[in-house]
């Protein structure tokens, strides 16, 4: 079986731990790489795995053989990723911004929080006492805890007009969606928060902060360093890249830890069920509408009629 962080053609299978074994810590460590948002799901036709990445999926494949767990933090450390200070300190404090949300989000107690069985924004409530919506206070968790970072000079949020300057000596910028698909919760439906992390790009220090921030966020996706998802569900998993392949990590609640317990993620060849807004059909071009059509009877390349599985929230389809 081969991995590469960054194949010309996603291929093989879904990899996963048998039964979900534990897992150890590589002996050897491995050289981050850039990625690009695709690395979450599958890659750009073009793109061509390097020799350090093969090297460092090769070393960590090796690794995972053996007994014991593996922690988020302790992947990130030099026996893991070796990801460097630097991006260790930033995502440690971005995993503990999802550990706040994911509380929030199963709390019964956010009766005065929108989104979160808190009522409508139309509330009759008025004044500093108006209900916030869970997206606002989710932006403002991440938002705390970049600060708290001293890693991040730039936050670009869906929930914000414009990019923020955060602080001029923090190395990385970050994009991020703080809740996606918040409107689900009221029902229990799975929820996330999505980020993008790169460099902050120094030949723009001299910019007013607000220029240089926003021309920071505007950076190509090929530019990426890492980027990742949380997804809350009847689990908390945060999936992770920094170019050596994306590893799940689940989040036991009786330590408080991520733990790695879905390494190397790759996509499927083919799949079998398909996730698109049926009540849109007659909107669609019409070789999306042939291509369902298509695969719900069965009648393509391969005989099998797929199964239908639709939630609006982005994060939701991922897995």
């Amino acid at each position: 079986m081969q991995f590469s962080c960054l194949p010309s053609n996603p291929k093989s299978i879904v990899v996963f731990p048998p039964s979900l074994r534990p897992l150890v810590a590589p002996q050897s460590s491995s050289t981050a790489v850039p990625v690009t948002v695709a690395s979450l799901a599958h890659f750009p036709a073009t793109a061509r795995p390097s020799l350090t990445c093969q090297r460092a999926v090769r070393s960590e494949m090796a690794a995972l053989d053996g007994e014991g767990t593996r922690t988020l933090i302790e992947y990130l450390g030099k026996g893991g990723a070796n990801v460097g200070d630097d991006l260790a300190i930033l995502v440690t404090h971005l995993q503990y911004a999802c550990k706040r949300i994911a509380a929030l989000i199963a709390s019964p107690l956010n009766s005065n929080i929108v989104g979160a069985g808190g009522g409508d924004v139309g509330s009759s409530s008025s004044g500093r006492d108006d209900p916030k919506s869970l997206d606002i206070v989710s932006n403002d968790i991440i938002l705390s805890s970049l600060r708290n970072s001293g890693k991040a000079c730039v936050m670009a949020s869906e929930e914000d007009d414009f990019p923020v300057w955060i602080a001029d000596d923090g190395p990385f910028v970050i994009v991020i969606d703080p809740l996606d698909g918040s409107r689900n919760i009221d029902v229990s439906i799975p929820t996330g928060t999505i980020f993008g992390i790169y460099n902050r790009l120094v030949e723009l220090d001299h910019l007013p902060a607000e220029e240089k921030a926003q021309l920071n966020a505007l950076q190509s996706g090929r530019r990426l360093v890492a980027a990742g998802y949380a997804l809350y569900s009847s689990a908390t998993i945060l999936c992770l890249s920094f170019g050596s392949g994306t590893h799940a990590f689940t989040l036991d609640h009786s330590t408080g830890d991520f733990v790695l317990t879905h390494p190397f993620i790759r996509i499927p060849h083919r799949g079998q069920i398909y996730s698109v807004n049926d009540a849109r059909y007659f909107d669609w071009p019409s070789g999306l509408r042939q291509y369902i059509d298509t695969i719900r009877q069965g009648k393509g390349k391969f005989p099998k009629k797929y199964s239908a599985r639709y939630i609006y929230a982005l994060l939701w389809r991922f897995p």
